[in-house]
């Protein structure tokens, strides 16, 4: 059981229900509503094909949740089958809902291309911004599950990650339930972002090493539905808000 999971499932609030959820070949979108009947929606990724086709429990497309205890159907988050998983985390994202005060328009790549500049810097996933990032940094470490040439694997990231001075890192990892051991191998003061739709914006993520939280809200749940249902990049989505939440330094402190 992942210790961050089981700490963020524990703060989000009660008295909604699940209303659609539909689990596209890209993204997975869970749709809540309370008794007032306002809606939120959260997204994560979906994972591969094989993976889809592995599982009985939710099936490509629309699935019926209607009526379902939101809490319930966050808890899935939890599950080591990563569809299921993919959908927690998607109404996990529904249900948090962080102070719009704490929220920066912060662009994920631009932040690591000014602050990885002649840094030691690690990525895990494979993102659009690698070749914008290959060469302001001193080095750059692209870990993935099955990597390509140049890039890493699982095995050897208890070797490099603690030589990062920068550590991004996907919130895919929370779908496959590696971020708490990729978390463990970070050495302070090194930097940690975690990064993409599946990100929950929650700060209780900083009391696990994280440093800044890059992600969406969903504001036009019907466009990004139907962003999901045309199967669309991230970077093609529409209605969605790309914000992100920084770990705030007390004025007192030293750094």
């Amino acid at each position: 059981m992942s210790e961050i999971l089981a700490a963020i499932l524990k703060s989000v609030p009660d008295g909604w229900q699940g209303q659609h959820l539909y689990v596209g070949a890209n993204w997975t979108i869970s749709i809540v509503q309370n008794a007032a009947g306002e809606q939120r929606a959260g997204l994560a990724a979906t994972p591969g094909p094989e993976q889809v086709a592995k599982q009985a429990r939710f099936q490509p497309g629309f699935n019926q949740v209607t009526g379902q205890d939101a809490i319930e159907l966050a808890q899935y988050a939890q599950s080591a089958e990563p569809v299921v998983a993919a959908v927690g985390l998607a109404t996990l994202n529904a249900l948090l809902q962080p102070d719009s005060k704490l929220l920066e328009d912060i662009d994920a790549a631009d932040w690591l291309v000014e602050h990885g500049r002649n840094r030691q810097v690690a990525v895990v996933g494979r993102f659009p911004f690698i070749e914008e990032l290959q060469p302001v940094v001193a080095n750059l470490w692209v870990f993935e599950l099955n990597p390509q040439p140049h890039e890493y694997g699982a095995e050897q990231a208890a070797l490099i990650i603690p030589q990062a001075d920068i550590v991004a890192i996907t919130s895919s990892t929370l779908v496959n339930h590696t971020l708490d051991a990729l978390l463990a191998l970070v050495r302070p003061p090194t930097k940690v972002m975690l990064l993409g739709p599946t990100t929950p914006l929650s700060p209780l993520l900083f009391d696990f090493g994280v440093d800044l939280l890059s992600g969406t809200q969903v504001v036009n749940i019907e466009t990004v539905l139907a962003s999901i249902q045309q199967g669309v990049t991230f970077r093609k989505m529409a209605g969605l808000h790309r914000v992100t939440l920084q770990k705030r330094v007390p004025a007192n402190s030293v750094v």
